[in-house]
């Protein structure tokens, strides 16, 4: 299993796989971008496709509209599957059930090559420097073994619920070996499921910490019981740390998370903004044992509207690798103090509040 948190050498080494894929690839994104990143995906799938390679590319109606408009007809002529998942259409239509509910994404970042190697994480397919003066950073997880069956597994059950198709061929599943070490399971949620699988994963998480729990996320809008689990962590003297870009791509959202940064002082969470870049990542270590990395943001939309992907690692080697990524996020974060916080003007407070009123439909 490797971490890897270089934008630009994370995006050559999904092509580089894709490159040497010899029976399928399988890519599921929420964003495909219509800029150089776009074309490299597509041009790498065109040339799997060219070699014989069965390509199939699962991208969200909404976030993908772009990339979708600039190369879906390229690649469908080459051969290659393109499917959107949960297309948006007429409120009619939407009132008649034919047609999915524009607050319902599918927020999953998941590549399968040959299913025997597997990409999970926050990566999208779109220029780092997408926002001018705010490059994305990432965190992505490259895995082999059998772990790779279950992120399979999740890729396939979308594309049917699109598709309708269960015909994905047997090399979709080979036999599979142990690689190494490490232990990790597969962690899918969404509106589909009876629970909120992420939500009521990462609480117990955080209920079980004996010494330290760090949150890295973009969006930070958590629903009560999340709120509260940080907060008896901190009762119970867990060193909590949350980590959070300075700037993000939403005022709104940014906002909102922003007003609940009094209470998580009062409790004892120590809040890091980050400044270098969009701090795009997902990820979670709670102690030395178990580490969290995918799609999935603090939020309630994450936890109860989006469809999400995250992979739960239950290996000391591979936390201490995820503790070192934090370490460098911390040196380079100005800490949120309480004494200063407190002193914000009643302006801004009142927007924080406003903001966070909607917090259930960010």
């Amino acid at each position: 299993m490797a971490l890897l948190d270089g934008y630009d050498a994370t995006v050559a080494a999904m092509i580089a796989d894709i490159d040497g894929a010899r029976h399928h690839v399988h890519l599921l994104v929420y964003i495909y971008a219509a800029d150089a990143t776009g074309r490299a995906f597509t041009d790498a799938l065109l040339r799997a496709n060219a070699r014989g390679v069965r390509c199939s590319l699962l991208v969200d109606a909404l976030g993908a509209r772009a990339g979708w408009r600039a190369f879906a007809d390229t690649l469908r002529e080459a051969g290659v599957e393109v499917v959107q998942a949960l297309p948006m259409g007429s409120l009619m239509a939407v009132l008649k059930g034919k047609s999915a509910r524009f607050d319902l994404r599918n927020h999953r970042k998941i590549l399968v090559v040959d299913g025997s190697i597997g990409y999970i994480g926050s990566q999208n397919v779109i220029d780092a420097e997408s926002m001018p003066g705010l490059p994305n950073e990432e965190l992505v997880a490259r895995v082999t073994g059998p772990v790779v069956s279950e992120l399979q597994a999740v890729f396939l059950a979308d594309r049917y619920l699109e598709t309708g198709d269960s015909n994905f061929g047997i090399d979709s599943f080979p036999p599979m070996q142990e690689q190494g070490p490490h232990v990790a399971q597969m962690l899918p949620s969404g509106p589909g499921y009876g629970t909120q699988n992420a939500q009521m994963a990462l609480i117990s998480m955080i209920h079980h910490a004996r010494s330290e729990v760090v949150i890295t996320t973009p969006y930070f809008v958590p629903d009560e019981a999340f709120l509260q689990a940080l907060q008896l962590a901190c009762y119970r003297g867990v060193d909590v740390h949350l980590v959070l870009s300075q700037r993000i791509d939403q005022r709104f959202t940014q906002a909102a998370q922003e007003a609940y940064f009094g209470v998580l002082l009062d409790a004892g969470v120590q809040i890091h903004l980050y400044r270098p870049a969009f701090l795009h990542a997902k990820h979670v270590t709670i102690d030395d044992e178990v580490a969290m990395v995918g799609s999935t943001n603090m939020d309630i939309r994450s936890f109860a509207l989006n469809a999400e992907a995250a992979l739960v690692i239950y290996d000391r080697e591979v936390v201490a690798r995820m503790r070192e990524i934090q370490r460098r996020y911390l040196a380079s974060s100005e800490p949120v103090v309480r004494a200063v916080w407190q002193q914000r003007p009643l302006h801004t407070r009142t927007w924080q509040n406003l903001c966070r009123l909607a917090d259930s439909l960010l």
